[in-house]
């Protein structure tokens, strides 16, 4: 009986819909100006999106910015909005970790740390 069971569990995890597996692109759009400059905006069925803006940078790099989103597990959907440029790439979200005070020891440390090189203290690797 319990190998019954088990073959009727395993045939119906198998015969479960698999939304990642069968996603469908609902949206490719691509613009490549040729000059650095660049639109890019991408859908799928089972709710990933993402668009992006590409610009020339100061130095010759390409700037982006943008956003891409997904359906987590509970059902809600994580949205990322970010820039990409010569400062690094800075996300935004609020399901994002934020900073946190340091706490005092670490305070401590850094003040500590400050007194001896205004003393002339050498720190080595």
């Amino acid at each position: 009986m319990k190998l019954v069971v088990f073959a009727l569990l395993v045939a119906l995890a198998a015969a479960a819909p698999r939304p990642d597996e069968d996603a469908e692109t609902l949206v490719d759009e691509r613009q490549d100006n040729g000059d650095g400059t660049f639109n890019y905006r991408f859908e799928t069925s089972n709710g990933l999106k993402e668009e992006r803006v590409g610009t020339v940078g100061a130095e010759g790099q390409s700037n982006m910015q943008g956003s891409y989103s997904f359906t987590l597990p509970d059902g809600t959907v994580a949205v990322i909005t970010y820039v990409a440029d010569e400062n690094g790439f800075r996300p935004e979200s609020p399901l994002l970790p934020q900073d946190h005070p340091l706490p005092a020891h670490a305070v401590a440390q850094i003040a500590f740390a400050e007194e001896q090189r205004a003393k002339g203290v050498v720190f080595e690797k």
